[in-house]
């Protein structure tokens, strides 16, 4: 960690309650653009969930009875410190998890944006008063904190994922218990370092870190005293996770899987399509949840787009993410290297045609080459399964009609893109698509000011936005009788 000008940000056990916790046993955290570890971390179990749910219970009176100035005082600190140390935590982001240090550093600010956000938003939870229905009542609604929430956040976006559920879930007053990915602790442990320095008072932020993920994920799901649960991970844990929320009839909100259609038509700005079709689907070694899954182009533009996209995606620099050039770094471990791989090999088996590409990466074990593939058809895996990896598979289509139905055809509904000029097309295409976020013309969509969620099989809820507040609020109704006197 010499790396680092805040080494007190190199955190390697769970914080619960205002302190760090030892453990029997440790795991290693490895890097994955050189396999090497790079910490070694008190791995800890159920005990220490159940011990951070009881310090959040504990603190959450405390907490809830601030004013929302005083809640988003701290929060503003948090922000702060976090932006002051963004090369630290970027550092630490793209030595645990492989993105390029450009994009680790984008995702600080983005995170650290949430914070900021929610250090307002918590101020104008607002509630009404509802048009009187005798002369002797009122009637009035207010918003209260939940209570205390659960969390478990994925390895792809580890400081931004706990940022934009931990900043609403303390701005409206609810306390706070996260199990972050086990591949990825460090960026958690760091915020927590950072929440400490800003004020936030013990047990209202805890981290459990651990390998233990059934066990935990269990506690966190299954205890009474947590009030409300939020993942963000694949869909098939999330339907386990919400099964396990059923027996205490939790809030639950859940952001899982998405297939995303990135749709390029005839009138469209092929040049701006190509563009907004790489940051889509290349960012982060294309392991985002939003990612660009199925690369649609009009039949009249299919040859001058891909030609375009083939020439932008070979020009990728894959390397080390703290090497300067680089553009495309790691995928998360050998594995996943083997399942992107797996997914080429049967579509190409099946008839699709390499353009580029297709084969695992010389710079390392963990790494596979920037790769697009034509003549993709809607059965085939690539169009099939979310590919979490830098391959774009093209199929082209006929017209508007067709192109709807094929976006539309799968159990995700998270975010879609297309590129068009024409007004009424548009307005057509983006209603009709069956996703929760429509990027037009634009492929980075998401923002603090913005209700970030899908539908289908992609989750409920919905985080940043006044909409995000709200998922960690409950409505309370008062009537107010006798008044007539």
């Amino acid at each position: 960690m010499e790396l680092l000008k805040d080494t007190a940000l190199f955190k390697q056990a769970s914080f619960v309650n205002g302190a760090w916790l030892s453990a029997e046993s440790f795991f290693s955290v490895t890097n994955p653009a050189t396999g090497k570890v790079i910490a070694e971390i008190a791995d800890a179990g159920v005990v220490e969930a159940e011990l951070a749910i009881q310090a959040a219970k504990n603190a959450f009176n405390t907490w809830s009875s601030l004013s929302a100035n005083e809640r988003g005082s701290i929060l503003r600190r948090w922000f702060e410190l976090i932006i002051l140390h963004q090369e630290d935590l970027a550092r630490l982001l793209t030595l645990e998890q492989g993105k390029p240090l450009a994009e680790a550093k984008g995702e600080i600010s983005y995170g650290a944006s949430f914070i900021d956000w929610f250090a307002e938003e918590g101020k104008r939870a607002y509630g009404d008063v509802i048009p009187m229905p005798s002369a002797d009542k009122r009637l009035v609604t207010i918003k209260q904190a939940v209570g205390v929430v659960a969390a478990i956040t994925p390895w792809n976006f580890p400081h931004a994922m706990i940022a934009r559920k931990a900043a609403a879930a303390l701005a409206a007053g609810c306390t706070f218990v996260v199990r972050p990915a086990s591949q990825t602790p460090l960026s958690a442990l760091a915020m927590a370092e950072l929440a400490q320095r800003a004020g936030v008072p013990d047990g209202v932020f805890n981290v459990v870190v651990g390998t233990a993920a059934r066990a935990i994920g269990k506690v966190l799901t299954e205890h009474p005293d947590v009030a409300k649960f939020t993942f963000t991970g694949s869909t098939a844990v999330g339907k386990a996770l919400i099964s396990q929320c059923a027996g205490t009839v939790k809030k639950v909100s859940m952001e899982l899987g998405g297939n995303a259609p990135f749709i390029i038509f005839d009138d469209a700005d092929l040049d701006a399509a190509v563009q907004g079709a790489i940051v889509s689907k290349y960012r982060n070694a294309g392991q985002t949840c939003v990612c660009a899954n199925r690369i649609f182009v009009q039949e009249k533009v299919a040859r001058a787009f891909t030609d375009k996209f083939v020439k932008a995606v070979a020009a990728l620099k894959v390397g080390d993410g703290l090497a300067q050039d680089t553009q495309i770094g790691p995928l998360i471990s050998p594995q996943a290297v083997t399942d992107v791989d797996s997914l080429v090999n049967s579509s190409l088996q099946g008839g699709a045609e390499l353009l580029l590409g297709g084969e695992r990466h010389a710079a390392g074990e963990y790494f596979y080459q920037p790769t697009v593939v034509a003549k993709v058809t809607q059965d085939m895996p690539l169009a099939q399964e979310e590919i979490f990896g830098p391959v774009s598979p093209v199929i082209t289509f006929k017209d508007e009609a067709e192109v709807l139905a094929m976006a539309n055809d799968t159990d995700y509904g998270l975010a879609a893109y297309f590129y068009a000029r024409d007004i009424g097309r548009i307005w057509r295409v983006a209603e009709g698509l069956e996703f929760g976020m429509v990027g037009i013309n634009e492929g980075i969509i998401s923002n603090a000011a913005a209700p970030f969620g899908g539908i289908k099989q992609s989750g409920n809820g919905r985080e940043g936005s006044r909409y995000g507040l709200e998922d960690y609020m409950e409505i309370k109704y008062l009537c107010f009788g006798g008044l007539d006197k």
